[in-house]
């Protein structure tokens, strides 16, 4: 049975905060693989637009190609439609018998975990591994959270002990439309595709 961790996310862009995570979980708990995973048609990113499932590959691509235990997947990506952890995680446990799947979230995803797509087939499929993250609408401490969801879905559940990164794709964005030099908080090779490719391109006065 090969311990498998799943790093799935819009990425966009993934920055070096994915990238630490990644590495923390596979040290922690023993893994045998990281596999990076970038979402399809995520369901709750209709906020704003979505860079093109290619260019958010690519940057996945050219982030972890230098970690011998880092794979990329386009297991959600080429997936039609929007796409659920729930479904994604039954259809993975369909393909890999062989495979126990660690699932890596940020603790605003376990904060937020109630409301996502049955949440309980996500717990019993998967366990789930926490990296610290800010959550100001937080109501209990991330160890309460932890607890809360175990006693309620019994799964697994664990923290990773990591220190936390000030760091989002959001706000990575908003920099990289305002001109600001990417480079301390991204892989450089995605650095470079995103001004090659002007991504998040200047905002025009």
């Amino acid at each position: 049975m090969k311990n498998i961790g799943i790093m799935g996310g819009t990425f966009d862009p993934i920055h070096n905060g994915h990238i630490a995570v990644g590495k923390q979980a596979y040290k922690e708990y023993g893994l045998d693989e990281i596999w990076f995973m970038p979402s399809g048609r995520p369901p709750h990113k209709t906020d704003h637009t979505v860079t093109s499932a290619e260019d958010r590959c690519e940057m996945t691509r050219l982030a972890i190609k230098e970690e011998p235990y880092f794979r990329f997947s386009d297991f959600e990506a080429r997936r039609e439609g929007n796409t659920y952890t729930a479904q994604t995680l039954k259809l993975l446990t369909e393909n890999y018998p062989d495979c126990r799947f660690f699932f890596i979230i940020g603790a605003d995803s376990l904060y937020e975990l109630e409301s996502w797509y049955r949440p309980e087939e996500v717990l019993h499929m998967a366990v789930i591994l926490v990296a610290g993250r800010e959550y100001p609408e937080a109501k209990r401490s991330l160890e309460g959270q932890i607890s809360y969801l175990r006693d309620k879905y019994q799964g697994e559940i664990f923290p990773l002990h990591l220190r936390e990164m000030d760091v989002a794709s959001v706000h990575l964005r908003e920099m990289a439309a305002e001109g600001a030099d990417l480079s301390p908080y991204l892989p450089a090779a995605v650095w470079e595709y995103i001004q090659t490719h002007d991504l998040y391109g200047r905002r025009k006065d």
